[in-house]
């Protein structure tokens, strides 16, 4: 690698990442990118998300390539005798393991958390499921479609008549993925005084159940049961898309002040001194009064002239974009959504540090791109140096 390429916060961790699809993936990427050595190992077929496609970039799916830049990929048979050395090896020099397999599954291969503790206390050992090792829990198969039936989130998602709906993307399966990533940076840091590492478990389920925030909330410390409001918020009012002359406008006056600056700006300033609307839980709770004396003026114009005058006057307000819009948004207000690695595009990390800095170093890599170069590297000395010094030294 050369050296001027930015050392991230995470440089000289060493992680062996024996997960596959989205959650765990997504999460050691993260710590690629900010630095730590990544080792992915495979199976001989590669991880599933090779084969889910379309789309796809010169053949390879889309998705594999959203989560795995910057890591080097090995195929290990566990069933080989061989390959399951090899990858107990790594697992003994790894700083950070993080697995996906079914609750126990590495069990039987030596490389569970107390197996590969043994060889190596200081392990920082991440596990990601379903729905946690409990004996009840372990059996399910955990997807994230499946979470988000069972957590509640499709409940609250669609019309209010219609069907319930999943979200757009695996929400939860990234949720775990921050989660399993702030438990392992945690443990790492735990690690300084102990020098010994820990077992840090996280499961799809209670990081749904988390990740459901005001919403779970609501039961938990209300005891009311939530149900789908379509685009509507349960809480605050406006704080959804409404109709302007040519589509529609997010519009989100979260607090007395924004709501009134809106009403100025759409030339209807008594509304904020009507004893109907002057409190968000009045204009909550009177949403069907208020809704459509926003619309009649905002109907006057089309949906880019209020975007403008509704910034303009400090209230937040978007327009609704498909994805080739929003990476164009980032792309005008500064943000550079997208860096390519190698040749392969993808979007960037979004955390900015002051000092050190996320880097970019290596492209998703083809199955076993470097499994020869990892096992002579595993199969030699452990003097300290990492399965891509050489490459950094060269």
């Amino acid at each position: 690698m050369p050296d001027d390429l930015p050392q991230g916060p995470l440089a000289g961790l060493l992680v062996a990442d024996f997960s596959r699809i989205l959650a765990g993936p997504y999460a050691t990427m993260l710590l690629a990118d900010l630095g730590a050595e990544v080792v992915k190992v495979e199976a001989p077929g590669g991880d599933d998300t090779r084969s889910w496609q379309p789309p796809v970039r010169d053949g390879v799916s889309t998705y594999y390539l959203a989560v795995n830049r910057n890591k080097r990929s090995i195929a290990l048979d566990l069933k080989d005798p061989a390959d399951l050395a090899a990858a107990q090896e790594l697992a003994g020099r790894a700083d950070v393991l993080l697995e996906n397999f079914k609750p126990g599954g590495l069990a039987r291969y030596g490389l569970d958390y107390a197996a590969v503790a043994a060889r190596n206390p200081g392990i920082v050992y991440a596990s990601i499921s379903g729905f946690g090792s409990g004996p009840k829990g372990a059996a399910l198969p955990g997807y994230d479609l499946i979470v988000q039936a069972i957590s509640g989130l499709m409940s609250l998602t669609g019309d209010p008549d219609g069907e319930p709906y999943r979200a757009g993307i695996s929400v939860f399966d990234v949720i775990a993925g921050l989660h399993a990533t702030i438990g392992i940076l945690s443990a790492l840091n735990a690690r300084h005084a102990s020098n010994r590492g820990q077992h840090v478990e996280v499961n799809l389920l209670s990081s749904a159940l988390s990740g459901l925030v005001n919403q779970s909330s609501a039961y938990v410390a209300g005891g009311v049961v939530p149900l789908r409001m379509g685009n509507s918020h349960p809480s605050l009012f406006p704080y959804e898309p409404l109709p302007c002359s040519d589509g529609e406008l997010i519009i989100t006056a979260g607090n007395n002040g924004q709501f009134r600056k809106l009403v100025d700006v759409l030339g209807i300033p008594e509304l904020a001194d009507d004893p109907r609307f002057d409190r968000n839980e009045k204009r909550t709770a009177n949403r069907d009064e208020l809704r459509p004396l926003l619309v009649e003026r905002l109907q006057t114009r089309t949906k880019l002239e209020w975007f403008r005058a509704i910034i303009a006057a400090g209230v937040p307000c978007g327009p609704i974009n498909t994805v080739d819009g929003g990476v164009a948004f980032a792309e005008d207000i500064g943000l550079d959504p997208v860096v390519t690695v190698g040749s392969i595009p993808t979007v960037r990390n979004p955390i900015t540090f002051s000092e050190t800095k996320a880097g970019y170093r290596l492209p998703p890599p083809d199955l076993d791109e470097h499994g020869a170069e990892l096992r002579r590297w595993l199969a030699g000395p452990r003097d300290g140096r990492g399965p891509g010094d050489e490459e950094r030294s060269a």
